[in-house]
């Protein structure tokens, strides 16, 4: 793989830039339209001239691949289109919907190869098992091999889900095809003929690969969690600049591989000068620009750190919110003291799907802030996190 990669793709160590990327992506898509076409013709020769539906719709899966291929190098193609006034993104998520087409083709495939098998099976023909067959499917597999090995070394270079599903695609042809010759030794020994239950095996392989390739395409689109070593790297990067109190509110937004937005709340001293805080965060910004490639944007939250009255309370409080879970947080926290009343504000944080509803653990909240003093009023305010849940934050 190294081999091909280092001939054929320039600058091919350096993975961040879309040019390079794109490289990858065609030349993925090339070299799997050339060997699933190959591969195609030799079994519908094979499974035409000796009357096997099992090898013909193997032939038909590896038509789709084709298929397939031609659809990532386009994606990929296109994904290099730069930003426009209807895309201010840019159009690298177009290698996700150039995944979900390859997975909506191999669904349908398995649906129609199902269909053929089962009248095979009910309406059997004799299937004839030759040396020509036998070989043919033996190159397919190694072929297929290599294939699942290929597309995996490139989509994990260039953390392409793209490249990666046809990794997958690649893995169950080479169980289908194995399936199919199993089958022929099972009835050259039995002389019952297999031919149709391996074509339906091969066509519910097929079928369950593009389920679970709509899945794993589907989710990019939808907007997933970002990783918890991003988000580690994130935190503790952010944490390292003197100043940096805390930081919350942490969200990010994949526009495609290489193009990252994010945006957090950083928590600074409310006595330092607003101009040096200012000046941090612009730096803050820029650095995580040209050394992780994310356009960041930081909120800036002051946040008072000399009142000893209010450090006191926001401690009780802390207590008494992880009394009710540890899954809660809490920040932006701060009081207006009052004579008669005093005003504690701040925010929880839970996890999506926490077992409370936001109004009830609102009311729960209030009622607890209120329970600690009865002149305290609690204006509380209930966000989600946006990362996953073990990973870290203030």
């Amino acid at each position: 793989m190294q081999f091909l990669i280092r001939h054929f793709i320039k600058n091919y160590q350096n993975t961040s830039d879309m040019k390079v990327r794109a490289s990858y992506g065609k030349f993925a898509g090339l070299v799997g339209i050339l060997t699933n076409l190959l591969l195609s013709a030799l079994k519908f020769i094979a499974g035409i001239l000796f009357h096997s539906i099992a090898v013909v719709a193997d032939a038909v899966n590896n038509l789709s691949d084709s298929a397939s291929s031609i659809i990532t190098l386009v994606g990929f193609k296109m994904a290099e289109k730069p930003a426009d006034a209807e895309h201010p993104f840019g159009h690298e998520r177009i290698e996700y919907i150039s995944g979900m087409i390859v997975s909506f083709v191999i669904l349908a495939l398995g649906c129609q190869l199902g269909q053929e098998s089962i009248l095979k099976i009910i309406s059997p023909e004799p299937a004839e098992i030759s040396f020509l067959t036998v070989v043919v499917l033996l190159i397919s597999i190694l072929i297929k091999l290599w294939q699942c090995l290929f597309y995996r070394s490139m989509g994990q270079a260039i953390s392409s889900e793209a490249l990666l599903a046809n990794s997958v695609d690649s893995r169950n042809d080479v169980i289908s095809t194995s399936a199919i010759l199993l089958g022929m030794g099972l009835t050259a020994l039995t002389g019952f003929n297999l031919d149709g239950y391996m074509g339906l095996v091969v066509a519910i392989m097929v079928f369950l690969t593009g389920i679970h390739l709509i899945r794993d395409t589907s989710n990019p689109l939808l907007g997933v969690a970002p990783s918890k070593e991003m988000v580690d790297e994130i935190y503790h990067r952010i944490m390292a600049y003197p100043g940096v109190l805390g930081m919350h509110d942490l969200t990010v937004h994949n526009y495609g591989a290489g193009n990252i937005f994010a945006s957090v709340h950083c928590e600074v001293d409310a006595r330092a000068d607003i101009m040096k805080s200012h000046d941090m965060i612009d730096n803050i910004e820029k650095d995580f620009h040209s050394e992780m490639g994310i356009q960041l944007v930081i909120h800036m939250d002051p946040i008072v750190t000399n009142d000893e009255r209010t450090n006191q309370l926001k401690e009780r409080v802390k207590d008494a919110l992880h009394l009710l879970s540890p899954e809660i947080t809490m920040h932006d926290f701060r009081v207006v003291w009052g004579t008669t009343h005093s005003n504690v504000l701040f925010d929880i944080c839970v996890p999506f799907g926490f077992s409370t509803k936001d109004d009830i653990l609102h009311d729960q909240v209030v009622k607890m802030v209120e329970g600690l003093d009865p002149t305290y009023r609690a204006v509380i305010t209930v966000d989600h996190n946006y990362i996953p849940s073990d990973a870290p934050e203030e």
